[in-house]
């Protein structure tokens, strides 16, 4: 996915968030609402993760110095990981207190209408948000499943994205049916049980992502349609006999290494295996943009 693509994906889902969080906090203000207060907790740290987003895409492109010699983009793998901390401590931490809090002391709803008009419009935003986000990773993902398109991208900007506002969609969808009890069946508690339900469902979102970045802060290969197309380029390399060893790894969603042992048939000059290397090397850095360098050692097999 490339970054330009990400990148609206965040601001689209930013200028939404931003402008859905303050109609939150006035309608949760205006009527008492907890399940309101905890949405539009939920809506500003979701603006906060986004401005956090683009603020990893941005010194992730840096270019590489003496002090990181394969560039700076496992920034944007630090801050996500941090966006997926934030959701779990404000987003579902706030909520569910606030849940409890109500569920202690109750106090009757007020001025309901607004908060129906403000879910309903709110679901508006988040659903185009979603729906931008969701056209962003299909194009990617092309026919794998979600999920597997999930664990197989190295981009965590785009599926945080869609995590978010899946979660936002969820919780705005509880904080209507709390709403619902409170107001037309006078269950108080319902209001308060959807502040709850709205902390898990954040809790739940913010272990996804931190457990899909956590693998990509802690060094992960190149997807398996790539490791096998670079491997087929090699063992049609002239004079390879084997690929003995291949090992890559993403140093940011566009910054892929890779280190390879290639055996050769037979005694072939020294010229020959260079070139066939070099060879080997533009073609890899051809087919994948993204491979930013390629290290190969060359073996001399047996005949």
């Amino acid at each position: 996915m490339n970054q330009s693509g990400s990148t609206f994906v965040i601001y689209a889902a930013l200028a939404g968030n931003l402008a859905i969080a303050v109609t939150k906090f006035g309608a949760a203000l205006f009527t008492g609402s907890s399940a309101m207060f905890s949405e539009a907790i939920h809506s500003m740290v979701d603006t906060g993760n986004q401005g956090l987003l683009l603020f990893g895409i941005k010194r992730g492109a840096r270019p590489a110095d003496g002090g990181h010699p394969f560039g700076h983009g496992m920034e944007v793998y630090f801050w996500a990981f941090v966006v997926a901390i934030l959701i779990f401590g404000l987003g579902a931490g706030v909520s569910i207190y606030e849940g409890v809090h109500k569920l202690t002391e109750p106090v009757p709803l007020e001025n309901v209408v607004v908060n129906y008009l403000v879910l309903a419009l709110a679901f508006i935003f988040e659903g185009v948000s979603w729906s931008v986000a969701l056209k962003e990773f299909n194009a990617k993902r092309g026919r794998q499943r979600l999920w597997a398109a999930v664990k197989q991208s190295k981009d965590p900007s785009v599926f945080t994205v869609l995590f978010e506002d899946s979660a936002a969609l969820l919780g705005l969808i509880v904080a209507a049916i709390g709403l619902v009890l409170a107001d037309r069946f006078g269950l108080i508690w319902g209001d308060a049980a959807a502040s709850l339900v709205i902390g898990v469902i954040l809790a739940t979102t913010a272990a996804l992502l931190a457990r899909e970045t956590r693998s990509l802060l802690t060094g992960e290969s190149a997807s398996r349609g790539v490791v096998t197309e670079l491997r087929r380029l090699a063992a049609n390399a002239p004079g390879v006999a084997a690929v003995t060893d291949i090992r890559t790894v993403h140093f940011g969603p566009d910054n892929i290494l890779v280190n390879m042992r290639l055996a050769f048939a037979g005694s072939p000059p020294l010229a020959e295996v260079e070139k066939a290397v070099e060879d080997l090397k533009r073609a890899m850095t051809e087919r994948f943009p993204e491979i930013h360098m390629v290290l190969i050692e060359p073996e001399i097999a047996m005949s």
